[in-house]
């Protein structure tokens, strides 16, 4: 595969971004695009971090061997060995991006004039004009903001305040952290059936889960907003959370589970029998989508879209994400940044919690994974 990246700083430092392509090997299909805003940062910066993120979405599709294309000499020489890293702030970017090529049979690196890394060009430019509505958003939520009461903490152990990073990930800032909550239990769950696009309502007890996870959040405290998958089961157990918190909810498509096409209410075993070697492949092939439905690397696209939104839109903000199993876990996935494999080994309980942070020098890590203690 080839990939191909970019980074770039209106005002080095200022507001910046990253863009990264993954070519097939006839360098004519696109297999994977990234963009991210990332803050204020150089462009050395914003260029490591493409290069990261098109490394990351390579080892997703399950490259084996990778050219590297980058308009960046710097960075090219750097990672070839030629060149040592002499700027503090690189160094951690560098040594994340060794990790992934490590991951690889073979990676190549090559210098190439900006005119042909157009692609990836265009992809860090969009992402630098984020920065715009992010700062519109911003401004608007600050000044539609009520003046409030500090939220009160037990002296010794804040709730749920952000905190650093620790030492060892390199992370730096304060992170938006992701309060992970899976909605309560329906009747398709108990009978344990694929249950995507389908909206069956919460049991009776799936909206006592509700109302217990809604207190322990509440308890925690320090939460600026809910937001919720648009399916019901969701969306209750996300209001019951809004309220006890007295939290604004904002509901994302982009939240919602996975479409599971014509296997939907359908159990494994069903599924598997209607269609044996297609949901044999499905269960160890990310870009296979159930039939008439979506792959897990199409949800992974919408999740991660709606990650670097609330990134950007709530720095440093402790938020309560109400969704699903397969964006539940996706999230966990990009946190640890590891591949498709988390989605079939990881057991997600009803109405569990879990937590993911991500840091505005595009570290992140996990804290927390599958609560029911308060169950």
């Amino acid at each position: 595969m080839i990939v191909e990246a970019d980074g770039g700083s209106r005002g080095n430092p200022g507001p910046a971004g990253y863009g990264a392509v993954v070519f097939a090997a006839d360098h004519v299909r696109v297999l994977a695009e990234r963009r991210e805003f990332i803050g204020i940062a150089t462009n050395n910066v914003a260029e490591y971090r493409g290069l990261v993120a098109g490394l990351e979405a390579a080892a997703e599709l399950g490259a084996s061997v990778v050219a590297v294309r980058m308009d960046s000499k710097l960075v090219v020489e750097q990672m070839s060995g030629r060149w040592k890293i002499k700027h503090a702030a690189m160094i951690p970017l560098a040594d994340r991006a060794r990790r992934l090529v490590a991951g690889f049979e073979r990676v190549s690196f090559t210098w190439i004039p900006r005119a042909e890394n157009s692609h990836a060009d265009r992809l860090a430019n969009e992402a630098m004009d984020d920065a715009t509505l992010v700062d519109e958003v911003r401004t608007a939520r600050e000044a539609e903001k009520p003046t409030a009461a500090p939220v009160a903490e037990d002296p010794v152990v804040p709730a749920v305040a952000a905190q650093p990073a620790p030492g060892w990930t390199g992370a730096t800032g304060r992170p938006t952290r992701l309060l992970l909550l899976r909605h309560g239990q329906t009747e398709l769950s108990v009978q344990r059936r694929y249950s995507g696009r389908g909206n069956p309502p919460l049991t009776e007890l799936g909206r006592e889960q509700a109302a217990r996870a809604a207190k322990m959040l509440a308890a925690k405290g320090g939460i600026s907003a809910v937001l919720s998958s648009p399916l019901s089961r969701a969306r209750d157990t996300a209001e019951a959370a809004a309220t006890a918190l007295d939290a604004p909810l904002t509901v994302l498509d982009g939240l919602i589970e996975t479409d599971f096409g014509e296997w939907e209410g359908l159990t494994f075993l069903e599924a598997a029998e209607r269609d044996p070697e297609l949901h044999a492949r499905w269960l160890g092939d990310a870009s296979l989508p159930a039939p008439g439905g979506e792959s897990f690397d199409q949800v992974r696209e919408r999740v991660d879209a709606v990650r670097r939104d609330l990134v950007g839109l709530y720095p440093g903000a402790n938020l309560v994400v109400v969704s699903h199993v397969t964006p539940i876990k996706t999230l966990l996935q990009l946190a640890l940044g590891v591949g498709p494999s988390l989605l079939y080994r990881l057991h997600l309980d009803l109405a569990s919690l879990s937590i993911a942070e991500f840091y505005p020098d595009g570290g992140s890590s996990v804290r927390l994974v599958n609560d029911t203690s308060y169950l």
